[in-house]
């Protein structure tokens, strides 16, 4: 699988996330600058990492949403890439308009570090074919804005489609109906704040994240 990780100035979980995808396909990520207009050929996986992308200016992922790269990320999401937002690359896609709702800050207004419980909604997405509907994982999340929010609507329209991909199994940001990873309406972007690349080896203390790359591996292949 050939993998490519986006860099913006205030990326710091962009390691993380080559680490990750490494580990598990054997292959190592292109890292690729915000500034670069286009992305390698033949790339089969778009990550985009945590962090606080331009220092979370004006909102969390706004200016990097419109960073040169992402024109090139929006273009192979339409061709039917898998792209992948990691808590602020969650926040990237929203702010790109790749996925819909908006993270805001979270609702105790405190940064929340710590492992979490979650649920799958859905296990038929690229991203989460690797679990079983309904099945409870633990990944850990590190955010201040990360409370997912949308008009009643939207969320409506993206349950009713199966486009929510997990749930936090406790309470936790404040995020509206507990939802803390969604897919677009292709199911080829997904956006999550949970870090499944800090729960790939037991010395992390688990490893309900390496299905998560394990499966878009199988599907990609």
């Amino acid at each position: 699988m050939n993998s490519a990780v986006l860099v913006f100035p205030g990326s710091n979980c962009d390691r993380d996330l080559k680490a990750a995808i490494e580990v598990v396909t054997g292959r190592t990520p292109a890292m690729v600058w915000h500034r670069e207009s286009a992305l390698p050929d033949g790339i089969d996986l778009i990550a985009i990492p945590g962090g606080f992308s331009y220092g979370d200016y004006l909102r969390s992922g706004a200016m990097a949403a419109r960073s040169p790269v992402m024109r090139a990320v929006t273009a192979a999401a339409a061709r039917g890439v898998p792209v992948l937002g990691v808590c602020n690359g969650f926040q990237v896609l929203t702010e790109a308009g790749l996925l819909p709702g908006a993270l805001m800050r979270n609702a105790g207004l405190s940064f929340v570090c710590r492992p979490v419980a979650l649920d799958v909604a859905n296990s038929q997405t690229l991203f989460t074919q690797g679990y079983r509907s309904g099945e409870r994982v633990t990944i850990p999340v590190a955010h201040h804005d990360g409370n997912f929010q949308a008009d009643d609507e939207t969320l409506d329209r993206i349950e009713g489609e199966g486009r929510v991909a997990f749930r936090y199994a406790e309470e936790c940001n404040g995020s509206a109906r507990g939802i803390a990873g969604i897919v677009n309406d292709a199911g080829n972007v997904l956006g999550m704040m949970p870090h499944p690349e800090r729960a790939i080896e037991p010395a992390h203390g688990g490893t309900d994240g390496r299905r998560l790359f394990e499966g878009l591996l199988e599907a990609v292949a």
